[in-house]
């Protein structure tokens, strides 16, 4: 569709989407007239305007109102109109030094970075963790009183993920060590699925040397990573409350509410990695393009991140109003995905 447009319609477009973009209010035709300088009339921006609007490139939220761009608007704006901005140094020793893995778990670095995400883009942060899959070196249990142990696993390559299980008031140190030796004698080099069902198996037939409190412990912990951990993995949300700085009626509220319910299920988690993996680099989906917004009035740009075999593993970006700063935002996502990719390849 931008082919069909001459050059006075795609700057007066590109003028009304940085004009909303910026104030998120309908723009009137003297506002842009302003910003070209008078070179050209209201009336003639009036008119341009009313073929915008023909074409369903904008439209009046209200009869007397100025106009703003629809989703198929946005659309050609982002694809055709758009120049992205690019970081900046300060902004990319930021991601560097905060997405650092040093001493941190892989959940806690990428929790950092759907934090980092939601305060660079004043948008709600968002991040896919890959599952654990990855060749285990080392499983041990941690006693943490009253009922309670941390299970920690270390990857091959380094990564390390932190789980809290209930056991049985008062296991002993003792039991919690079996636990710990049992495993890892059965589980290092291989991936927790590969050795899951062949030490329960082992558990329920009574070939172990395990005791039954051990066996409890043992059960607890490998149920900490069954089911729900298969597939997707985990989906963290950083930021939500930024999503609600543009809500200015009660159904824009409840919009907002049924995508934070959308989010929290593991449908989000697989939906996400599904249409992210369906291109290269940067996605944009931009309202109701995405099935999971269709009906909250946001946009999402998401990137996937890789591991060292180049296959995708997880994904990483930002949800907020659609109106928001894409040339900034996409380059924003697209580095620090790289960053996150590199740190776990």
């Amino acid at each position: 569709m931008i082919s069909e447009l001459n050059q006075r319609s795609r700057e007066i477009f590109r003028q009304i989407v940085d004009a909303y973009v910026t104030t998120g209010e309908p723009v009137g035709s003297r506002t842009i007239a302003r910003r070209l300088g008078q070179t050209v009339s209201p009336a003639t921006v009036r008119n341009v305007m009313a073929q915008l609007e023909e074409q369903g490139l904008l439209y009046a939220p209200h009869t007397s109102a100025g106009r703003i761009p629809t989703e198929v608007g946005l659309r050609l704006f982002v694809h055709g109109l758009l120049e992205i901005g690019a970081l900046s140094e300060d902004e990319r020793e930021t991601i560097e030094s905060r997405c650092a893995a040093s001493g941190r778990s892989l959940p806690e670095v990428l929790g950092e970075a759907s934090r980092l995400l939601s305060g660079l883009s004043s948008c709600a942060g968002l991040v896919v963790a890959p599952k654990t899959d990855r060749p285990l070196r080392h499983i041990e249990f941690v006693n943490l009183g009253q009922g309670r142990a941390l299970v920690v696993l270390v990857t091959e390559d380094g990564l390390v993920e932190n789980r809290v299980i209930e056991v049985p008031l008062g296991v002993p140190a003792a039991t919690l060590a079996m636990a710990t030796n049992f495993l890892n004698a059965r589980l290092v080099g291989r991936t927790l699925e590969e050795a899951r069902r062949d030490v329960l198996l082992e558990i329920e037939e009574q070939r172990s040397e395990l005791d039954e409190l051990s066996s409890k412990v043992v059960g607890a912990g490998l149920a900490t990573w069954a089911g729900g951990r298969r597939g997707t993995g985990q989906l963290i949300v950083r930021g939500q409350a930024k999503l609600l700085d543009d809500v200015t009626a009660l159904s824009d509220l409840e919009r907002i509410r049924a995508l934070f319910e959308v989010l929290e299920t593991r449908e989000a988690m697989a939906t996400l990695l599904e249409e992210t993996g369906r291109g290269a680099g940067v996605q944009i989906f931009i309202g109701s393009e995405n099935p999971l917004f269709q009906h909250s009035g946001c946009s999402m740009v998401v990137s996937p991140y890789m591991n060292s075999k180049e296959q995708i593993i997880g994904a990483i970006g930002v949800i907020g109003p659609t109106r928001i700063n894409y040339a900034h935002i996409i380059p924003l996502v697209d580095y620090t995905a790289k960053v996150i990719g590199r740190l776990l390849g």
